[in-house]
């Protein structure tokens, strides 16, 4: 699969998830994450955006380090998606109003003009896929290898890892 291919299937699952835990460090080093919906995505521009509150340890956590992963897993439980990256927060009013449905109106007393909204911006560097494929055949598959005492390999579903 070209490197082309492999964006294209990154932006289609990250369009087709839209929620993502999106993992951040604390100032004491620890892990932590939230559940975010993202709001647009380009992996060719290298931009995934997302509609955030502050304060918030999330906004908190990014100012310290911004270094964060995205998690997207299907419904399915057939395909995963980790992406690394680095964080901006965004004073854009334009970019707010392209981005903003009147869905975040019940997460912002004051709509558009709260002052507790801030854009976040997540720049990519890298990213992991995996895909299961057929749960039965991988079943079948698992089965058969632990009966034989063999190891499946890489015949459970598709991996790739790609830096952007």
């Amino acid at each position: 699969m070209s490197k082309q291919e492999q964006m294209d299937k990154i932006q289609a699952l990250v369009k087709d998830i839209k929620y993502t835990m999106m993992t951040t460090r604390t100032a004491d080093d620890h892990l932590h994450s939230c559940p975010m919906n993202t709001t647009e995505t380009s992996i060719g521009a290298k931009e995934i955006w997302f509609i955030g509150h502050t304060p918030s340890d999330t906004v908190e956590n990014i100012k310290k380090n911004p270094e964060v992963n995205l998690s997207y897993g299907t419904h399915d439980e057939k395909n995963y998606l980790s992406i690394a990256g680095k964080a901006e927060l965004v004073e854009d009013k334009e970019k707010l109003e392209e981005l903003w449905s009147t869905m975040y109106n019940a997460y912002f007393e004051h709509g558009i003009n709260d002052p507790k909204i801030q854009l976040i911006k997540v720049v990519p560097h890298g990213a992991e896929y995996w895909a299961n494929g057929n749960s039965f055949a991988n079943v079948f598959k698992i089965t058969a290898a632990a009966v034989t005492e063999t190891a499946v390999g890489d015949s459970l579903g598709e991996n790739f890892s790609i830096t952007l």
